[in-house]
């Protein structure tokens, strides 16, 4: 079963942001303002590409979706990135309706439309455990006879960990939080055009059968100054003790993330 992550690379949708903006020209220059976009960059260097690097089933497609307008010194930037990752795909959009882009793009992504797949999404400051397609492809194969009843089946994996990176090391904890959008996946059966973007991540039990696994670390969750969800007015500071040597050693174990390259790309 092909499994197809996305990863929305600071592309400046309609929709889609908690922040408003007047228009997409004030969104791009909020995302591609110097301090946000290199602190996203490093992020993405330094937390979300070492796992997927690392994924111990190497069978995945990883489409990063970005601005057509994406400035020239950023995109040479970023396919120097993946370079080494021949999963990743770069697919650059016009700004358009947030879920319906994704949807496109997803769908665009299928190697065969009419064959089941699985989906997820990823930001670019969060991380999946290295073990992760193998694991989505074990766990679809587990309720296979649910999936195959079912349009649309979500795979919640709640339990992982907040990071925050910097010049001075890594500060983390872990956490559980369900149907976040780092730790799901969905099966989508052959012939739906429905997609995992087709649903705000915290109402899917709504509209579908969504199976739960807790047993061990699958997402790391970025947190910095930048996060969307932490422009708005009265949120409150999330305060990351820093990692002991326990929790680097499940970072470097399970995400591939290790204190020397963080101190290295945030220096």
């Amino acid at each position: 079963m092909q499994v197809i992550g996305l990863c929305r690379f600071s592309y400046p949708a309609e929709g889609g942001f908690q922040v408003e903006h007047a228009d997409i020209a004030q969104r791009r220059s909020y995302l591609y303002a110097p301090d946000r976009i290199e602190t996203r960059m490093r992020s993405f260097e330094a937390i979300t590409l070492p796992a997927l690097k690392a994924q111990t089933d190497p069978d995945f497609t990883f489409a990063i979706l970005i601005d057509e307008a994406l400035p020239p010194a950023l995109l040479e930037r970023l396919q120097a990135l993946v370079a080494d990752l021949p999963q990743a795909v770069l697919v650059p959009r016009a700004p358009g309706p947030h879920r319906k882009v994704c949807q496109e793009v997803l769908n665009a992504a299928r190697q065969d439309r009419g064959a089941p797949c699985i989906q997820y999404r990823l930001d670019d400051d969060d991380a999946v455990a290295v073990d992760f397609t193998a694991r989505l492809r074990a766990d679809a194969a587990r309720v296979a006879p649910l999936c195959a009843e079912n349009r649309l089946v979500t795979l919640d994996y709640n339990r992982g960990y907040i990071v925050s990176p910097s010049a001075n090391g890594i500060r983390a904890e872990e956490t559980v939080l369900p149907y976040y959008p780092m730790g799901m996946a969905m099966v989508v059966q052959g012939g739906v055009g429905q997609s995992i973007m087709n649903f705000a991540h915290g109402k899917v039990a709504r509209f579908m059968p969504t199976v739960t696994f807790t047993d061990s670390a699958m997402y790391l969750r970025g947190h910095d100054a930048f996060n969307d969800s932490r422009q708005k007015a009265h949120v409150q500071p999330v305060r990351l003790p820093l990692a002991d040597a326990a929790t680097l050693a499940l970072l470097r174990d399970r995400f591939a993330v290790t204190e020397d390259q963080v101190r290295r790309v945030f220096a």
